[in-house]
């Protein structure tokens, strides 16, 4: 697989995604939790310590040579074990004013045996806490605190001041944080790996109606089935029922075409046989040919225009973003159809309407079946013809009434086939209203007919609407 098709799969950004934020977190938390850890380990050792300088400054005293002792000894055993670990230690600082040299480990722990901790003479003011590292027994480093005290118990006598520092080994807090911080690690990886497979099965099982989905569609492909059929989540469902749609519709359009073919060679076949019989006649004359071939050539026409119009529509009706305002149409329409029907005086009334209202579809088809509507409904009226429109829901409601003669219940339905006239005398082709009922029916709408309160006929125009 190439650094392209990595980069467009769902599976390689879903998995890199869930991985990336594991590794984040578990880093997160394990330098949090060895902190936390860390902290309160520090924090233990350091009461230790303070706790021994304590009891340390408790017993402290000075003896007849005034030689420091302490009147009793320290409760913790660990400090009289030699090398335990735990040490104390007592210097004597000369006072700075005498300028004598400090003596360090004038009196010292038996943990200590014959080693002498060497601090720096740098020392915190009296009775405030020292804190820091110094060189224990065998190497080893420690971990001290360390107190100042000046003692005068003769006032005729300068102050001596010492200094006692209480130690342990470092190593009795970095071990067990060493320790803690290996099972750590040691739990946060087992739990960053159950995290990880957990992250790789759900990404599985998750895009597996994806496969389900790639296998439909391959029978699809194939022909083994005409639509998408499986079992798939309700999250995936509307993208499979739009698909259906689509493949319906698809299949809508090729039989629309293959019913229109037919039509349409089946409609050519009589002109084409008149033209051809009087081709072939010996008594057709070039006088009585012509006005034939102009006959037959012009219902050809007109069969083709009629064929032609229904192809347009089919595609247009699903072309995406299509908007055409009513209005403008309208008053185009009527005007028109004032001109045409000026000799009648045919009074055409519009009544008002939202400026809002939009045919979604094309212009031109909007515009074909309104004009075939408003002139048959001019070419029937006395007097009067009224358009009205309105929206309901997602759909646009065309209302033309005219005061007419109307048309029994029995005709209504007759009149939409193609070809059929309702008188005659009227001019026409018959295929006005056949036009308006496909191509409403293209645009999923219809065309509904019948009684009007001018006395009349009601044509009602439904099509889909925007908004």
């Amino acid at each position: 697989m190439t650094l392209s098709n990595l980069r467009g799969s769902l599976r390689v950004r879903l998995l890199g995604g869930t991985l990336f934020w594991i590794a984040a977190s578990v880093l997160v938390a394990g330098w949090g939790l060895s902190s936390l850890f860390r902290q309160h380990v520090e924090a233990q050792f350091q009461a230790e310590l303070t706790s021994h300088l304590d009891q340390l400054t408790a017993q402290f005293t000075l003896d007849a040579q005034d030689q420091p002792t302490l009147a009793l000894p320290l409760s913790d055993p660990r400090l009289t074990r030699p090398y335990s670990g735990y040490y104390w230690q007592i210097d004597r600082l000369s006072d700075v004013a005498s300028g004598g040299t400090p003596i360090a480990g004038q009196l010292r722990s038996r943990s200590l045996w014959d080693h002498v901790l060497v601090v720096s003479t740098l020392t915190p003011a009296d009775g405030q806490l020292h804190t820091g590292r110094v060189s224990g027994p065998q190497g080893e480093m420690l971990g001290m605190v360390a107190r100042r005290v000046r003692v005068q118990d003769d006032p005729t006598r300068p102050p001596r001041t010492f200094r006692l520092i209480a130690a342990a080994n470092e190593s009795f807090f970095s071990e067990p944080l060493g320790h803690f911080n290996g099972l750590l690690w040691l739990a946060l990886g087992l739990l960053a790996a159950g995290l990880v497979l957990a992250a790789v099965v759900q990404v599985v099982v998750g895009l597996a109606p994806l496969r389900s989905l790639r296998t439909a569609l391959a029978k699809v492909h194939s022909g083994e089935t005409q639509r998408l059929e499986g079992n798939f989540p309700q999250e995936v469902m509307p993208l499979i029922e739009d698909f259906n749609h689509v493949l319906t519709q698809n299949a809508d359009v090729v039989a629309r075409a293959r019913t229109q073919a037919g039509n349409l060679a089946h409609a050519l076949k009589t002109p084409l046989s008149v033209l051809a019989n009087a081709a072939s006649d010996p008594h057709t004359t070039t006088a009585s040919l012509a006005p034939l071939v102009a006959e037959q050539v012009a219902v050809a026409r007109q069969q083709v225009n009629y064929h032609l119009a229904r192809a347009q529509a089919a595609a247009a009706s699903r072309l995406p973003g299509a908007r055409t305002a009513l209005l403008p149409a309208l008053e185009g329409l009527v005007r028109v159809m004032e001109r045409v029907h000026a000799e009648r005086a045919i009074t055409i009334t519009l009544q008002p309407m939202a400026a809002s209202l939009a045919f979604r579809g094309e212009t031109q088809d909007l515009q074909e079946m309104l004009g075939n509507l408003l002139d048959n409904a001019c070419k029937w009226a006395r007097q009067r013809v009224e358009v009205s429109a309105r929206q309901q829901d997602t759909t646009l409601r065309l209302t033309i009434d005219d005061d007419g003669p109307g048309l029994a219940a029995a005709q209504r339905e007759a009149v939409i086939q193609r070809g059929v006239r309702a008188d005659e005398q009227v001019p026409g082709s018959g295929l006005g209203l056949a036009i308006v009922d496909d191509l409403a029916q293209l645009y999923g709408g219809q065309l509904v007919l019948g009684d009007s309160p001018l006395g009349g006929l009601r044509v009602e125009l439904v099509l889909p609407a925007l908004g």
